[in-house]
């Protein structure tokens, strides 16, 4: 824990966190009392600007610069400047910084916004203080100084937010909505929106390190939840994301609610988005083994009861799945390359190890029945 001194508070952070939910609230009342109801304008200015500040801060700031997941170009690069800064989350070189950080540090006390000091001060309390050790020097984010649009933002961050975050919406709403539009847009796709993002990414430093499971890895306190994913635009996976943190998903399953892995995928296909790093199957796979193992031979050892002739079952279950599942993704990437004729032969192959890694699926199967049944019966024993 830092020294006393060492902390002060962040007058201007505090007055913007507190402010914008105070006026958004009065303002969404008065423009219902004295204007009217949020009509189909207001939504639709208020669901573009959520998305377009949300997504450019998973995407961007998050996925792109913090975990270079993918490559953008200068279009998309732009974009996410824009909108970032109308996120009011501060610039893409000082979010990056604290985020790398927070990965380097995860839960110690050097971590920026380190769960182990309470939900309310990874949430909101660690942008509200300053302190000293925690001062940025940006010597983490060498990569992103490069770039002059990256820079340029960072140089005039709070003009580009209030632009891009404040008149923008107020403005569109002047031009079809005349003063009503202009206000409601303003109350709703403003201020309200502001609130919105804001604890949407507050939750993942907080809830998401909290509540949830961890199927992949307990080395920090990262946890997966489907309710985050779903108010966070798929940031919510964050287990898999703290152990596989270049992967541009974070829900890696097609069923996973990840919008931001979805926005990354469909601008690849225009040609926007490239080299998009995505870890291999067979690597989420025996994460998860691992893990679950863990948990279970963690339950038999509270009772006293050896595990040794279960880990020798994992480890040659393990590394035949590992083996399988390479040799699979490696057969079709052969695939693609293969002559017609060829093609055949490999799709043969791949079927093979495909039956083969099933037979392998179900010896772990019941390697973690079994030693279910030995929990089960020596707790009934005892």
């Amino acid at each position: 824990m830092p020294e006393i001194e060492t902390v002060r508070i962040n007058w201007l952070n505090s007055i913007f966190l507190i402010a914008t939910p105070i006026l958004a609230i009065t303002g969404i009342i008065l423009h219902w009392i004295y204007f009217n109801p949020p009509g189909f304008l207001e939504l639709v200015v208020f669901l573009s600007l959520y998305f377009a500040c949300g997504l450019s801060i998973t995407v961007g700031y998050h996925r792109l610069f913090s975990h270079r997941s993918h490559n953008a170009k200068w279009p998309l690069v732009l974009f996410y400047a824009i909108f970032g800064a109308g996120s009011f989350q501060n610039s893409i070189i000082e979010w990056c910084s604290d985020h790398r950080k927070h990965h380097k540090m995860t839960d110690t006390e050097n971590d920026p916004y380190s769960v182990t000091r309470g939900f309310w001060y990874s949430h909101i309390g660690w942008i509200l203080l300053e302190e000293q050790n925690f001062s940025n020097d940006f010597s983490n984010v060498k990569d992103l100084q490069q770039s002059k649009i990256i820079m340029w933002q960072h140089r005039n961050i709070f003009l580009i937010g209030a632009l891009s975050g404040l008149v923008l919406p107020a403005a569109i709403g002047l031009l079809f909505g005349g003063i009503t539009g202009a206000v409601g847009c303003f109350v709703w796709s403003g201020l309200a929106r502001v609130v919105f993002v804001h604890h949407g990414t507050f939750l993942i430093n907080s809830a998401a390190h909290i509540w949830g499971t961890q199927p992949y890895s307990e080395e920090d306190s990262s946890r997966d939840s489907f309710w985050l994913a779903f108010l966070t635009f798929g940031e919510g996976y964050h287990n898999f994301h703290h152990t596989f943190q270049a992967d541009y998903r974070n829900g890696h399953k097609w069923y996973h609610i990840d919008p931001s892995k979805w926005w990354i995928k469909s601008f690849k296909i225009i040609g926007l988005n490239s080299n998009l790093k995505s870890t291999p199957k067979h690597s989420i796979e025996v994460a998860k083994v691992n893990m679950k193992f863990k948990k279970s031979a963690e339950k038999l050892l509270r009772r006293n009861i050896s595990i040794h002739k279960f880990e020798d079952r994992l480890v040659n279950c393990r590394d035949q799945l590992r083996s399988y599942m390479y040799e699979i993704q490696k057969a079709k990437q052969e695939l693609k390359k293969k002559a017609v004729e060829s093609k055949l032969a490999v799709k043969s192959k791949i079927e093979k190890l495909k039956i083969s890694a099933k037979s392998t699926r179900n010896d772990l199967r019941q390697l973690f029945k079994d030693m279910k049944y030995e929990y089960r019966h020596t707790k009934m024993v005892a």
